[in-house]
């Protein structure tokens, strides 16, 4: 019998956990007393039905009691649609509370909508209290000079708020002071100038307005470091003069190519002309045969053609020098 009442003691035990686990986990009774003793007004059936909505009491109800210590006036229909949404309602309670402080203007609504953007609404709000500085990477710009000149920059900031949402991000403004450090330096007559003036560099790029369509508002641009570079002019007419004689190069080959092709060309038409000059010299045997046979030509005039060719081969090499005699004349000397 004791033994039984003993079972029954630890049964009954078991069993009552069990119903105060379940109770107190859809029934947040210490949430609850929190809430009203922070002066939340909020039922226990609101709880529960957070619960069967699957939504955390404690992340609506915590943050809901810091909104009501700073005095934010909200309710908390607002905080679970901002939960259900996707949002962090934490976060934005805590951007809500340190916006009031440093008596920023920011609603509800707009904190929701910048976070839900994904944006970080509390970093946001201590940006605009403590401006943060962008540094740039080194930026490399050419004065009409030729000469090179890198340019390193760091750009104060500060969040607008109302441009938070489809405002573009510290990318954009890099690459804008970049473009505005190009076209400066560009424009400058000489590198010296630039090295001479360098917040000239900040005064143009600040004035062009680049913080515009961003979801900053741009303070300051300070050129932090100024250095020479390559002597890019010279380099380039380097490079022109290096293609300009590769062409002129070129070109004389192609001169000379041509030359020597129409040297051989020339050469072939020589040896075609002396054949046709044989050509024709083995004709005249043929056509004084000819003339013979056909009468036209007599024996008689057929023997004095053949005396004066004689008499004109004899006279040629009268009229050339005698090798024989000068070879005769060195071997006396």
């Amino acid at each position: 019998m004791f033994e039984s009442g003993i079972v029954s003691i630890l049964l009954i035990a078991v069993v009552a956990i069990i119903i105060l686990s379940v109770f107190f986990s859809f029934f947040p009774v210490m949430l609850w007393i929190s809430a009203l003793a922070s002066g939340v007004r909020i039922g226990i059936i609101t709880l529960v039905a957070m619960r069967l909505r699957r939504v955390t009491p404690s992340r609506i109800v915590n943050p809901l009691i810091k909104a009501t210590k700073a005095g934010l006036g909200l309710n908390i229909n607002q905080l679970e649609s901002h939960f259900l949404a996707g949002g962090n309602v934490d976060r934005v309670i805590n951007a809500l509370i340190a916006a009031q402080r440093a008596n920023i203007p920011l609603e509800f609504e707009r904190a929701a909508a910048i976070d839900l953007a994904g944006r970080d609404v509390l970093q946001a709000v201590q940006m605009s209290v403590n401006p943060r500085v962008i540094e740039t990477p080194i930026v490399a710009a050419v004065a009409k000079d030729g000469i090179e000149v890198k340019v390193k920059a760091r750009v104060t900031v500060r969040a607008n708020i109302d441009r938070l949402v489809g405002g573009a991000g510290e990318e954009t403004i890099i690459a804008r002071v970049g473009e505005g450090i190009v076209t400066t330096v560009g424009s400058s007559n000489s590198h010296k100038d630039v090295l001479e003036n360098p917040d000239s560099i900040s005064r143009t790029v600040l004035s062009k307005g680049l913080d515009a369509g961003t979801a900053f508002e741009i303070l300051s641009i300070d050129i932090a470091d100024v250095d020479v570079g390559k002597n890019i002019g010279a380099f380039l007419q380097t490079e022109q003069a290096e293609a300009d004689k590769r062409i002129a190069q070129a070109k004389a080959e192609e001169r000379r190519a041509m030359a020597v092709a129409q040297e051989q060309e020339m050469k072939a038409r020589v040896v075609e002309m002396r054949a046709r000059v044989v050509e024709s010299e083995s004709e005249v045997p043929l056509a004084m045969a000819e003339a013979l046979r056909s009468g036209k030509l007599g024996v008689m005039d057929y023997m004095n053609l053949k005396n004066i060719e004689a008499d004109t081969q004899m006279r040629s090499s009268l009229g050339k020098p005698n090798e024989n005699s000068g070879n005769d004349n060195k071997s006396r000397d």
